[in-house]
C-alpha cells in the first residue's frame, strides 16, 4: 500500500496489510509524527481493505486502523464460538415472523432460539472476512436455492448461452470496462469474464430481468467476496429472486420506484425536519437514493462498511437498505439543515457517505436512532404505493410510445 499525502511526499509502507495511524520510513525503526493525527487538510491515496484505491484524510487512515482492529477481535469471537458451539453451530432453521411481524417460537427449541438471536447479534457487529463467503452462502439462501437444482446447472447454464447475443449481453459489454476500474483483482481478463459469465447466465435464467445497470456492480462485490464464480451467481439469484422485491431490476424498474416513495414516507416520518427542509430547498431524495437501492451501496460506501450492510441484508431482509439511507441522512441532520441549494445538498451526502470508513457509527445510527422497522411494514408500505408507481409508469410508456399504443388499440 501507498500513502500518496499532497502535495509534499510520497512513503511507501513496509507494511502492505496494515493501515498506520503514523507514518514510518522504509527501514526505519522509528515511527514519524510529520504527519499530525488529527489532520483534515492532507490528501491521503491508500488501499482498503478490500483492495480498493481510496482518496480521504489521515482522519480516515486512523479510522481504518481502528476499524480493522475491532475486526481482529470480532474474529476471535467467532472463532471462540465455533470451538465452542462446533464450526457450523449457524446451519439452523432460522427465526421467522407472523403476518404481524412477531417472531414465532412455539416450533423452535431453546437452543435454536438462543443461537438464532446470538447469530443476530454477531452478525450486526459484523461477519469476518475470511467467514463471510461461507455465511453469506448460507444466510441468504443461496445454498438451499442450489441444493434445488442438478449439480451441474450453472455450468450447464454456461455451456448452453454461449456465443448467444442479446440486448442484455451488449449491454453487459459494454458495462464491464467501468466497473471499479483499477481494481488489482477484479479489473483483471480472467474476473471480468468471470463477471460476465455470472451477469449473461442470469439475464438467461430470469428473462424478465435480463441485466439492469447497477447489477454490474452488485455481482462484482459478490464475486469479489465469495472467489468462486459459481457461489457468486447463486447469491446474485437468491438477492435477485427472494431478499429483495422481486421486480426491482425489470425493464420499468416498477419495484425501485415503489422503494422510492416508500424511503420519502419513511423519511417523512422518522426525520421530519429533514424531510420538510428538502421540501424547501426542492431536492428529490431519489436523486441520490435511486442509486443508493439499485446498487445496494456499493457505488457509495466505502467497501468494508457495504460488506456490514450485506451482512445484514443477507440475514434479515431488504429492510437494512431503508435503514441504511435513513441513517445517512440523519447522521448530518444539522448540516442538511443548514443548506439553501441542491448543489449543496448533494455534495454534503457525497463527501458524508464517502468518508464512512467506520460501518459502525453508520449501523449505530440506522438501528439506534431511526428505530424499529418489520420487513412487513416495508410491504404494507409497498403494496400501498405500488397502484399510484404503475399507474404512472403506464402514462409514461404510453407517452413515450404513442404509436405502439395506437397498435395495441387496433389489434384488440
Amino acid at each position: 500500500m501507498e500513502l500518496s499525502i499532497d502535495p509534499q511526499r510520497s512513503i511507501s509502507n513496509p507494511f502492505p496489510n496494515t493501515l498506520l495511524h503514523y507514518v514510518r520510513f522504509p527501514n526505519s525503526s522509528t515511527e514519524s509524527s510529520i504527519v499530525p493525527k488529527r489532520s483534515h487538510f492532507l490528501t491521503v491515496k491508500f488501499q482498503d481493505t478490500y483492495g480498493f484505491n481510496v482518496e480521504g484524510n489521515v482522519d480516515d487512515v486512523n479510522v481504518l486502523n481502528e476499524v480493522r482492529e475491532r475486526v481482529r477481535e470480532q474474529g476471535g469471537v467467532w472463532w471462540a464460538l465455533e470451538l465452542r458451539k462446533g464450526p457450523n453451530w449457524y446451519l439452523q432453521p432460522k427465526i421467522s415472523s407472523n403476518y404481524q411481524g412477531i417472531i414465532t417460537v412455539a416450533s423452535l427449541s431453546p437452543s435454536v432460539f438462543t443461537n438464532t438471536l446470538v447469530l443476530k447479534k454477531l452478525v450486526r457487529k459484523g461477519i469476518p472476512p475470511k467467514l463471510r463467503p461461507r455465511l453469506w452462502f448460507f444466510l441468504s439462501g443461496a445454498a438451499k436455492k442450489r441444493s434445488m437444482v442438478p449439480a451441474g446447472y450453472y455450468n450447464d447454464l454456461i455451456c448452453a448461452i454461449e456465443g448467444r447475443v442479446t440486448p442484455a449481453t451488449e449491454q453487459i459489454d459494454h458495462d464491464l470496462p467501468r466497473t471499479f476500474p483499477g481494481h488489482p483483482w477484479l479489473d483483471t481478463p480472467e474476473k471480468q469474464a468471470s463477471l460476465r459469465r455470472i451477469l449473461v447466465a442470469y439475464s438467461f435464467r430470469d428473462s424478465d430481468v435480463g441485466y439492469c445497470q447497477g447489477l454490474n456492480f452488485v455481482a462484482a462485490l459478490l464475486l469479489l467476496v465469495m472467489k468462486t464464480e459459481e457461489d457468486a451467481f447463486w447469491i446474485l439469484a437468491v438477492l435477485l429472486e427472494n431478499v429483495l422485491v422481486n421486480d426491482c431490476y425489470t425493464w420499468n424498474l416498477s419495484g425501485c420506484h415503489v422503494d422510492q416513495r416508500v424511503f420519502k414516507d419513511l423519511l417523512a416520518k422518522k426525520c421530519p425536519r429533514i424531510s420538510a427542509h428538502l421540501e424547501v430547498v426542492e431536492f428529490d431524495v431519489t436523486l441520490v437514493a435511486t442509486e443508493w437501492f439499485l446498487c445496494l451501496f456499493s457505488k457509495t460506501l466505502p467497501s468494508e462498511t457495504t460488506m456490514r450492510v450485506w451482512d445484514i441484508l443477507f440475514n434479515e431482509g431488504a429492510k437494512v437498505l431503508f435503514h441504511v439511507a435513513l441513517a445517512i441522512f440523519k447522521m448530518v441532520e444539522e448540516e442538511l439543515l443548514s443548506t439553501t441549494h441542491i448543489c449543496e445538498v448533494m455534495s454534503l451526502l457525497h463527501k458524508t457517505t464517502h468518508h464512512l470508513f467506520d460501518p459502525s457509527k453508520l449501523l449505530q445510527v440506522a438501528f439506534d436512532k431511526i428505530g424499529s422497522m418489520t420487513e412487513n411494514l416495508i410491504t404494507k408500505q409497498r403494496k400501498k404505493q405500488e397502484p399510484a408507481v404503475l399507474a404512472e409508469l403506464d402514462q409514461r410508456f404510453k407517452r413515450l410510445n404513442p404509436l405502439k399504443t395506437d397498435d395495441d388499440e387496433k389489434g384488440k
